[in-house]
């Protein structure tokens, strides 16, 4: 994910963020698991997580004394509310894409985010993303063409294209998000996750089918731990392991969210990938690793989803 500037402590500060880091990654590879699992729509679902992570992350601001002073100026919660905005409707999507495409190609294509906010970096704020970036850029759009479909049913093809295609949606709002949040470095990152995802809350409720809501105790699981784990939990540990570590160290270890979702997806659901699909994927997280791990004069900071030199669900 991309990230504030953090900064640099003691070894024993360094390794106790590598684990926090490493465990924030691998709860966020999980998502689509959980996702898919509770059996609900992506509108439920992402309602329900901004429900319970709104409720997580309000206990923990108030028992760490973080909501006494926000910081917070009219212009700056209107511009959070904005990035919160394209925060949860990026959930939505990426949550449809799952259904659609599959867990792996669709956390792939999420993964060009970084190329789609070099972009926007250059239309709307005249930065110049300079000769290696577009290098990378140039791979990860053919990383990104090697992953489309281009044979095979064309009832199935037109389905994976719709599923990359609302990966692709979702990107494009996570930089959005993470652009708009640029302005915000004076908020505290988890006061910031706990005002999008109150949002996220009031701003879904009308699309909620409170009809198709579970009925058993089983998939409550799967939603509660969604707004728990995977965000008020994901998200003390993601930050706190950024106060602690070097932009290199957090950026490396980004890079086990995708892993463990390719992994989850083929241990639970028996996804597996052509040679082209993983040629494709390789060279978007070859792309991404190429930009993300390179020294760059000024860092962009992330909206709290993650994640994450690139982004966490």
């Amino acid at each position: 994910m991309r990230t504030l500037s953090p900064s640099f402590s003691a070894p024993g500060a360094d390794r106790a963020g590598l684990w926090q880091m490493a465990a924030a990654m691998s709860i966020s590879g999980t998502i689509g698991l959980f996702v898919i699992e509770s059996g609900q729509s992506p509108w439920n679902v992402v309602w329900l997580r901004c429900v319970f992570g709104a409720l997580g992350l309000a206990l923990y601001g108030w028992r760490a004394g973080l909501l006494r002073q926000t910081g917070f100026t009219r212009r700056t919660l209107l511009l959070a509310l904005a990035a919160g905005a394209a925060l949860v409707l990026n959930w939505v999507l990426l949550f449809s894409a799952y259904r659609h495409a599959s867990i792996s190609l669709a956390t792939a294509v999420y993964n060009v985010q970084p190329f789609l906010l070099i972009g926007l970096g250059a239309l709307v704020l005249g930065e110049r993303p300079g000769l290696a970036r577009v290098a990378w850029s140039v791979l990860a759009f053919a990383g990104l063409l090697l992953v489309l479909p281009w044979h095979g049913d064309p009832v199935a093809r037109h389905e994976l294209l719709l599923g990359l295609g609302l990966g692709l949606g979702a990107a494009l709002l996570y930089s959005f998000t993470a652009l708009i949040v640029k302005q915000l470095r004076a908020i505290r990152p988890q006061v910031l996750a706990l005002v999008q995802v109150t949002l996220g809350a009031v701003l879904l409720l009308p699309m909620v089918d409170f009809g198709a809501l579970p009925a058993t105790p089983g998939p409550w699981g799967w939603l509660v731990a969604l707004g728990l784990v995977h965000t008020t939990l994901m998200y003390i540990l993601m930050y706190s392991a950024i106060q602690k570590l070097p932009t290199t160290s957090v950026a490396a270890l980004s890079f086990i969210y995708p892993a463990v979702a390719i992994l989850v997806d083929f241990a639970a659901f028996g996804q597996r990938l052509d040679a082209q699909q993983w040629l494709g994927v390789a060279a978007i997280f070859v792309a991404v690793a190429g930009v993300s791990l390179a020294p760059v004069r000024r860092l962009v900071p992330s909206a709290p989803t993650a994640a994450p030199q690139r982004p966490a669900a």
